[in-house]
């Protein structure tokens, strides 16, 4: 075989090995991916959720979603690999090794009679004489001739038997995997050769390198761009009102890029009419405010209104430019939310805790983000403690029907959830004025609202007790449980036109001095990285402790059957300050529901250092009374009328006192209502 034809051969094959190397990788990636997906997707059964479109899945939302940029992307390198192994075996079939027997259609070993007889018959059917076919001609020459050579010469027969081909023992023979043109050394293809081997190995791998750092250079690795977090950094403060937190949210950078049309003025306009009441303007000076509004940057206006027309629900006014706008900031909220909680608990006291009250604004505005609830809607009101919002969350669920039901002297979404089916579904029926297919819509939702408990404990690993300077382990089991006995799943959220994972986020801190001392984000949804993360916490700790390996395994099993029943494990360190009585709040805040919050108190008692080895550590249990958040600072007062947090006056109701000792732990266990002061549980 030529070794041009070889080569030729060889560069279909080394396109299709370059081709495979990335592609097979990143679709089973891509498919495992999917299937995971699939099997999360267990979401609200209420009509509302089926009419929203979101969870639909007709043959054109299917197309949709398969249609992607990716996709077809991905389809179209998969079409292309499989021509090119259609091609591979084809010039695999026609470039066949010179099998001399094969060619005069005899068997290994034939005689040299059986070759004439072969060569002769042949001869009739190509000879040129006989056959005036150029390739009859082509084929006689090429093939049966020098097979008729091989096998009648002694010597070259010998060595076809002995190493398969006619000229004796061959060496190993390489090709090039390029094109045969390029192969031909002359002025033209040598420049050519020379551009594909630098753009190929210089140029192709620099631009990758060059797109990737200018990628990661703007964004980190949440895809939130470096400016936002700077800008967040900047305009976070210790004291930032609840309502005040959406100002600081919608300087996002994403947003700003976000382009802002003069098609935009009239549309924008008519939604400043219909939304003005939620933007906190002072009715005293209201067209003084006005101007100072319509003065701000036109994108934080554009932005503040889109995110006022979610709360209000009044998206249907917006144009379609402007409802393209609308889901792309709702796209990004969930994320950039995130970030700036994580700015909010950064440490920056001098004792290395981060800020309370902004951590909770910016879960509480997340709630109403998903739930499309207005702000207004959590201010405490006349009757309503915890004001309307968790009731809004609800389908069909308004203002008149909370009116409605309150005449029951249901007053509160925790005495809702706490009555008994028949007592609901009648006070929906018959009080509420909803029908029996809206209310069992209703009991749809109410079942897929989670509860939470927080089982938490803080120890020194190791010692009898906590001394100021210590490293202090706190261990804390959050476990969740809905009354349809599911654990992950998707929140009921119609209004909100993307999926959205329901997260926790669980906060140690101190409400008194706005002090977050730990935060960690809580996840259900996968359980098997919950699995090996509590398995892998409680095999170090006992390690550490000395256990032995029967031990080890029973600690970890039960972790693991936890697990699986619906409990995440939190663990996280600190060090413990100066010597005194410390009043924690553990706070357990979702970031999709209303009204389903926790928090539990426990009061630490840090004890000075000693020099001896034993030391003492006393430990009271049970609800305290916290004297509220510190004032915001006077150059930071509005004159507005602010909703407060429903934690901004925490525990006003104090109750009795409980205190007990115990050897260097304090635990306590959360399974009071949202709104309750202190947990009551011993």
């Amino acid at each position: 075989m030529a070794a041009s034809e070889e080569n030729s051969s060889l560069f279909p094959i080394f396109i299709l090995t370059i081709m495979a190397i990335p592609i097979v990788p990143y679709t089973i990636l891509r498919l495992c991916r999917a299937f995971t997906k699939k099997t999360k997707t267990i979401h609200c059964q209420c009509n509302v959720c089926s009419h929203s479109g979101k969870y639909q899945k007709s043959i054109f939302k299917r197309i949709s979603n398969f249609s992607t940029c990716s996709n077809l992307t991905l389809l179209l390198l998969w079409v292309l690999m499989g021509i090119l192994v259609y091609y591979i075996k084809h010039i695999s079939r026609e470039i066949q090794p010179f099998e001399p027997f094969s060619i005069l259609g005899l068997e290994p070993g034939a005689s040299d009679s059986e070759i004439k007889k072969a060569y002769r018959r042949l001869s009739i059917l190509y000879h040129p004489d006989k056959n005036p076919d150029p390739e009859a001609h082509k084929y006689f020459v090429d093939f049966i001739s020098k097979a008729y050579q091989a096998l009648t010469d002694a010597i070259s027969r010998e060595n076809f038997e002995k190493y398969g081909h006619p000229d004796g023992r061959q060496g190993l023979q390489m090709g090039i995997a390029l094109p045969q043109f390029l192969l031909k050394f002359d002025g033209v293809s040598g420049g050519v050769l020379l551009l594909s081997i630098v753009g190929v190995c210089i140029l192709l791998p620099l631009l990758i390198a060059v797109i990737y750092l200018s990628r990661s250079a703007k964004y980190t690795g949440n895809y939130v761009m470096h400016q936002t977090l700077s800008t967040y950094y900047y305009f976070m403060k210790p004291s930032l009102a609840p309502s005040k937190v959406i100002d600081v949210f919608i300087k996002a950078a994403e947003y700003l890029e976000i382009p802002v049309r003069r098609s935009d003025d009239e549309p924008l306009q008519k939604l400043f009419l219909a939304v003005r009441s939620e933007l906190n303007l002072d009715l005293k000076n209201i067209k003084t405010e006005q101007a100072k509004f319509w003065k701000q940057h036109p994108s934080l206006v554009k932005m503040e209104l889109l995110i006022q027309a979610h709360l209000t629900r009044e998206s249907t006014m917006l144009s379609s430019s402007l409802l393209n706008d609308y889901k792309q900031m709702l796209e990004l909220a969930p994320r950039l939310l995130e970030e700036l909680v994580k700015i909010a608990v950064m440490p920056r006291s001098p004792h290395g805790h981060g800020w309370l009250r902004p951590a909770i604004g910016i879960v509480e505005l997340s709630q109403c983000i998903i739930q499309a609830v207005p702000l207004s809607a959590r201010k405490a009101t006349g009757g309503y403690p915890e004001g309307l919002a968790p009731f809004l969350q609800l389908p069909y669920f308004s203002e008149s029907t909370v009116k409605k039901i309150a005449r029951k002297k249901v007053r509160t979404f925790q005495e809702l959830r706490d009555m008994t089916i028949n007592d609901r579904v009648e006070l929906l029926t018959q009080v509420a004025g909803l029908s029996a297919l809206e209310a069992r819509d209703v009991e749809y939702v109410l079942e897929m609202i989670p509860s939470i408990e927080v089982d938490i404990t803080c120890e020194t690993e190791g010692e009898e007790g906590i001394q100021e300077g210590d490293i202090v382990t706190m261990y804390a089991w959050v476990t969740l449980k809905r009354a349809n006995g599911l654990i992950g799943a998707l929140p009921h959220a119609p209004y909100y036109p993307f999926h959205k994972e329901e997260n926790f986020w669980m906060l140690l801190a101190d409400p008194v001095s706005n002090d977050v001392w730990i935060s960690q984000k809580v996840n259900f949804m996968d359980e098997a990285t919950a699995i090996s993360g509590a398995s892998k916490a409680i095999q170090e700790t006992r390690e550490s402790l000395g256990a032995s390996v029967k031990e080890i395994n029973v600690a970890v099993r039960e972790a693991v059957e936890k697990v699986k029943n619906g409990s995440r494990l939190v663990m996280s360190k600190f060090q413990a300050p100066s010597e005194g009585s410390y009043n924690l709040t553990c706070f357990c805040l979702s970031d999709t529901w209303l009204g389903c919050d926790r928090k539990t108190s426990i009061k630490l008692k840090i004890l000075k250092r000693s020099r001896a080895g034993t030391r003492g550590h006393v430990v009271e249990e049970g609800p305290t009374a916290d004297e509220g958040i510190e004032e915001e600072e006077e150059e930071e007062e509005e004159e507005y009328d602010d909703y407060e947090s429903e934690y901004s006056d925490d525990m006003d109701d104090e109750k009795d006192k409980k205190g007990k000792k115990a050897n260097g732990v304090a635990n306590k266990k959360a399974e009071s209502s949202p709104e309750a002061s202190g947990s009551d549980d011993d």
